[in-house]
């Protein structure tokens, strides 16, 4: 509304996504395919830091993204919990990938943009 945002802490913490289409797509797959066979992560095979994922969110909806929320405040709203916002996850989809699931949406500007078309 202010029209400002932007990332948690330093935004050099990775974060693995995955437009909702594709996800839905992967879990029929593993629902019909006999060979999808357990743990299988539901994640684009490319994942951005956080940086770039509010850049990205940003261009396509035509807002700046430029104040980043420092850590003291993500750590006084969720205590513990902080690390897992301001560390980051890069987790791969690499079952899926070795099984040949196919992704409308690897990257995230495409997905994004899908998803503000949508709106």
């Amino acid at each position: 509304m202010m029209f400002a945002g932007g990332p948690l802490g330093t935004g050099s913490q990775w974060f693995s996504w995955i437009h909702l289409d594709d996800l839905v797509n992967l879990i029929c797959e593993s629902l019909a395919n006999p060979s999808y066979k357990g743990v299988i992560n539901g994640t684009s095979p490319n994942p951005v830091r956080l940086s770039e994922m509010c850049d990205q969110l940003g261009q396509v909806i035509g807002r700046p993204s430029w104040l980043p929320v420092p850590d003291f405040a993500i750590k006084a709203v969720l205590g513990e919990g902080a690390s897992i916002v301001l560390e980051g996850q890069r987790v791969l989809p690499a079952k899926a990938k070795e099984l040949g699931f196919s992704y409308e949406y690897p990257y995230v500007k495409d997905a994004l943009k899908a998803i503000v078309r949508e709106l």
